[in-house]
């Protein structure tokens, strides 16, 4: 069952949907902005909750603070669970957009979940925006209703690859899951280690999403004898290849990258003690950053709520639904067609100290713009994620 919950207290009455999207709503209803994300295995549920998190803060702020959108309305989130998987992902859009009226649906964390919907968004025309899916394919065919906030995997694969350079690093190996996000990342890191003539001797081993033992995989990594292993599994996989590999002594011997930023949530120690001193990983978000100011507004927020700072998915998830309330200001309009013309033309605030825009840039850059990517490393057991030693910041003009 698909879990779904409506934030700020109101209850939405049945409105007409018009033709292509158009929704005619009574003048006392909020303006509905959906949220899919994955609650429930075999998605990752810390990393929904994390962005759910932020973007509850951000009905808060465009409610208070903006004093509502498109002349003082007030906006409201309708919640559905992804789970993981892309049948619940595209089930839980067309609830959304059909039956609770949403005039824009955000998000996303699992790429495979976000590309099947925009399938489904190009034919209904109610905007999708990626919050943390960085397949090449969510906005690569160009739909007009596909955004994303998020590193895609070009500039992902080129940050790992610039560390690997600036470490000498010659044997690298990857193992991925078989998802839009694992072979994404594997084909990319493939691409350019040709392109840029690398050098590298790169092995690729895949694995089911939903498997539970990843030790006939670690043991041919271990044969391989790499410099670096590439982490590519998230949630639950993520977590079994780590303790795995250190378990047949392949790490920490061999430093192992995580390909997003899962480490820096607050239970990544509790369930790494012995074995997440060493690990890098990407991040797109460290305090010594500055905020913009609707992201400092963010950060207090969210620490006198939750008594810690905010991570990335919190960030990106109050970002997401901030910039989808000012594009509704800046169409004057909830006309699902009039807030994707304005996310295509206007220029946006979100938590970074940086301009959002969505240009109709080519290839896999369509409607992106992608957050500061790092790549962050503990040095011992039990630090502190704001504290990790930034081991490359990567300067990327996309």
């Amino acid at each position: 069952m698909r879990a779904k919950s409506w934030i700020v207290g109101f209850s939405v009455l049945a409105l007409a949907v018009g033709a292509a999207g158009g929704i005619a709503r009574a003048a006392d209803q909020p303006v509905v902005i959906g949220l899919e994300i994955p609650l429930s295995p075999p998605g990752d549920p810390v990393g929904g909750q994390l962005i759910r998190r932020g973007a509850e803060l951000a009905v808060e702020y465009v409610n208070k603070e903006m004093k509502g959108v498109d002349g003082g309305k007030q906006i409201a989130l309708s919640v559905e669970d992804t789970q993981g998987r892309n049948e619940a992902g595209v089930a839980g859009y067309r609830k959304l957009t059909m039956e609770d009226h949403a005039v824009a649906v955000t998000g996303f964390f699992h790429s495979s979940v976000n590309i099947a919907v925009n399938e489904v968004a190009h034919q209904i025309g109610v905007p999708t925006i990626g919050t943390q899916t960085s397949a090449a394919d969510v906005t690569a065919k160009h739909y007009p209703e596909a955004f994303r906030t998020h590193a895609i995997d070009p500039i992902r694969a080129a940050t790992w690859l610039e560390l690997i350079k600036k470490k000498g690093w010659k044997k690298v190996s990857l193992l991925a899951e078989t998802t839009d996000y694992g072979i994404g990342l594997v084909d990319e890191t493939k691409k350019q280690n040709e392109s840029g003539k690398l050098g590298l001797d790169i092995q690729a081993i895949t694995f089911d999403h939903a498997t539970t033992d990843l030790t006939p995989q670690l043991l041919q990594i271990k044969a391989f004898k790499p410099d670096v292993i590439i982490n590519i599994g998230v949630g639950q996989p993520l977590d079994l290849m780590l303790d795995q590999a250190t378990t047949i002594g392949l790490t920490p011997q061999t430093p192992m990258l995580i390909s997003y930023d899962a480490p820096v949530r607050p239970q990544f120690w509790q369930l790494h003690p012995k074995d997440g001193a060493g690990v890098y990983f990407i991040a797109y978000y460290s305090p010594q950053q500055k905020l913009s100011d609707i992201g400092e507004w963010l950060a207090k927020a969210y620490q006198a709520k939750y008594n810690e700072a905010p991570t990335y998915g919190s960030l990106n998830g109050f970002g997401d639904v901030a910039i989808i309330a000012q594009a509704i200001d800046q169409a004057k309009s909830t006309d699902p067609k009039a807030i994707i013309k304005a996310l295509s033309t206007g220029t946006f605030k979100s938590w970074a100290d940086a301009p959002v825009t969505f240009p109709d840039a080519p290839g896999v850059y369509f409607h992106n713009w992608s957050p500061p990517i790092l790549i962050l490393q503990y040095t011992k057991p039990n630090q502190d994620w704001k504290e990790a030693t930034i081991a490359l910041e990567h300067k990327s003009g996309k």
